[in-house]
């Protein structure tokens, strides 16, 4: 294998599949990257297609310091700057990556809904006690009203969200005090979920919005609509229904796979299918239909968030994350790969036309050329997944071309929700983040950092994730991680609570070992980065870090960033007081005085800016150095071990 071809990725499995499809001539994302170079200008935000005399290309100089005449001629046919430009780019980005989030989170609550009017009668409350908590905080009445009818007034206040013209939108009161009046103050509170999106899209249109400071509050409302609102409603009320997740030990990577049983692969982002599926794939009668067709019985693995969600909550075992969807095909052990919406490529269905693989559509806003239809629908979920099973199953004797499957996987332990966070560290009855605060405090841990986001194939799949949480927990940094970088650390060994004592310096590595958890915490999909928030808000609410997210010893970052997703969630951390490191590449970089508009003048007005830095170690380095500020500004710069104090001590005191 060559040296090029081994530096695609750092995963074994990866490396392996690779060199499989090279000796079948089988076409994947890496091939398409190595021969499609991105487009320099549009990479760096300065061309516009927002109307048709573009596309307008206005790229900034290089290697030499721009005039100030050259900069006036920087402009469109309408005049647009390259402020302008770059501005509304970057804001179109952050409104296709609330929408996704949004509207996953729509589909949520319309499950949601169905279930509580006792529709889909294959799905109920699975957590009580999160159910009851969302509607004392809601405003809902208890009393002695079952939980079915609880449900269905969080339903109809959760669907109204959506559509609010006015007001704020309810779970901004989840964020500490302080934050709501910098929002306040600064305008940027959102009214509505599709009211802050289709605003954000109306002021990019040609000859609307033309000041960059401008277009860009309304984009921070925008990405604050997605984190505090659409992205905070489908993980609550997904963890109402399908189950708070708690910790769970499971496997990861293609390894997972099994020759000598039926594989199907759940693909994409939405849980109400996949969690129908877990239940169903586990069956006798589906075990015994499977022995009918010549396989042991049927084996279920996740890819992508999808599989995040039903390691979670089932511990379901996951294949891979988003570069490696077509790998898994190219194994020729899986039956059937079951998808519904985003993060799925296109390219799926020519890697599944070498092999028996049936690709299966689920999602009517998502469908793909040549693939199989299979239309789920909540109300009949039970019905859908056999249907779906079976087709599978069906499809076991069509195997061809032989089975290759690596031996790559690792155990990871996941479901570290919110709630599970606080029970591990005050138990029952005193579940509280106080002995994290504490141990930040006495210096033991010296931060906390968000690592998430995507994989990007401009970039070694996985390196940059892995790279980074290293160095970030070798100085005593604990990470908190989602989506697909959490499954990077994963395959990487990093998610186990053996990974404290080999890869963290001495203070993390002794707390996780006194709390027997890992130094990366899984806390699930792409989407459930508001779980972030939320435990960034409780550390606040125990106190002793400051009384605001920006003054917390903490930073976010996606180093393998690609989905405009990642944008809008990179935006609302920012916005909501998290310094936010991005790798891989920038969108703004056409545009010298928008850039720094983001990575200088944003953290005077929320506490917390952007910041670019390809190269992980220095990405990290980033990070620590913002934590260590924030300690110093909170007088915790130096470690302050325990004293147990005498009588003579205490009288001394008293006195």
């Amino acid at each position: 294998m060559s040296e090029e071809r081994r530096q695609r990725s750092v995963d074994p499995a990866t490396l392996e599949m690779l060199a499989r499809a090279s000796a079948e001539g089988i076409n994947t994302v890496f091939d398409r990257a190595e021969k499609m170079k991105p487009c320099p200008i549009g990479a760096e935000g300065s061309c516009c297609k927002n109307c048709a005399m573009g596309p307008c290309r206005v790229p900034a100089p290089r290697g030499k310091e721009e005039t100030t005449e050259e900069k006036k001629a920087r402009v469109g046919l309408c005049g647009a700057t390259a402020e302008t430009i770059a501005a509304r780019n970057f804001c179109r980005m952050i409104a296709a990556g609330s929408a996704a989030h949004s509207d996953h989170g729509r589909r949520i609550v319309e499950a949601f809904r169905i279930m509580a009017e006792g529709k889909a009668k294959d799905f109920t409350v699975r957590d009580e006690q999160k159910l009851l908590k969302l509607a004392l905080d809601m405003g809902v009445e208890i009393g002695s009203r079952s939980n079915q009818e609880i449900a269905l007034d969080i339903a109809h206040r959760c669907e109204a969200e959506f559509g609010k013209q006015e007001g704020e939108l309810l779970f901004i009161k989840n964020a500490p005090l302080k934050r709501q009046e910098i929002w306040r103050k600064l305008g940027v509170v959102p009214r509505g979920i599709d009211r802050e999106v289709v605003e954000l899209m109306h002021r990019t249109h040609m000859g609307v919005d033309q000041d960059y400071r401008n277009i860009m509050r309304q984009g921070v409302r925008a990405a604050l609509a997605d984190g505090w609102g659409g992205s905070m409603i489908a993980t609550e009320l997904q963890d109402c229904l399908f189950g708070t997740p708690s910790p769970v030990l499971s496997e990861i990577n293609l390894g997972v796979l099994r020759e000598d049983m039926v594989n199907i692969i759940i693909h994409g982002h939405e849980p109400t299918l996949a969690e129908m599926l877990a239940e169903v794939s586990a069956e006798e009668e589906i075990t015994a239909y499977a022995r009918s067709k010549g396989a042991k019985g049927v084996n279920l693995a996740g890819m992508c968030c999808t599989a995040n969600e039903v390691l979670m909550r089932h511990g379901v075992p996951i294949a891979g994350n988003f570069l490696q969807q077509e790998l898994a095909i190219i194994t020729g052990a899986v039956e059937a790969m079951v998808v519904d919406v985003q993060c799925i490529m296109q390219g799926l269905q020519e890697v599944a036309g070498c092999f028996h693989t049936r690709l299966i559509t689920t999602d009517s806003r998502a469908k793909i050329t040549g693939a199989m239809h299979i239309p789920f629908d909540e109300q009949k979920a039970r019905e859908c997944a056999i249907a779906i099973v079976k087709t599978a199953i069906d499809n076991f004797p069509n195997r061809r071309g032989g089975v290759h499957i690596p031996q790559a996987k690792q155990p990871v332990v996941a479901g570290f929700s919110h709630e599970t966070i606080n029970y591990l560290l005050g138990g029952l009855f005193r579940a509280s983040y106080r002995p994290l605060n504490d141990n930040i405090i006495n210096g033991r841990i010296r931060g906390v950092a968000g690592v998430v986001g995507c994989n990007n194939a401009r970039t070694p799949h996985d390196s940059a994730h892995v790279t980074l949480i290293k160095e970030l927990i070798k100085n005593d940094v604990l990470v908190l991680s989602t989506g697909c970088g959490a499954m990077a650390a994963a395959k990487a060994g990093l998610m186990v609570p053996e990974a404290a004592k080999e890869f963290c310096g001495g203070g993390l590595a002794e707390v996780c070992e006194a709390v027997g958890i890992p130094p990366v915490l899984h806390m699930g999909a792409c989407v459930d980065n508001s779980r972030i928030l939320i435990a960034a808000t409780a550390m606040v609410k125990d106190g002793g870090l400051g009384d605001d997210i920006s003054e917390l010893p903490a930073a976010g970052a996606a180093p393998e960033w690609m989905s405009e997703k990642a944008i809008a969630i990179g935006q609302y951390f920012v916005a909501s007081g998290v310094f936010t490191v991005f790798g891989a590449t920038w969108p703004t970089l056409g545009s010298r005085e928008f850039t720094e508009y983001l990575f200088r003048d944003m953290e005077e007005m929320y506490g917390a800016r952007w910041a670019f830095e390809p190269d992980p170690v220095k990405a990290a380095r980033l990070m620590i150095e913002h934590i260590d500020r924030r300690r110093k500004a909170l007088g915790i710069d130096k470690a302050r071990e325990r004293i147990l104090y005498d009588m003579a001590m205490r009288r001394q005191l008293e006195g």
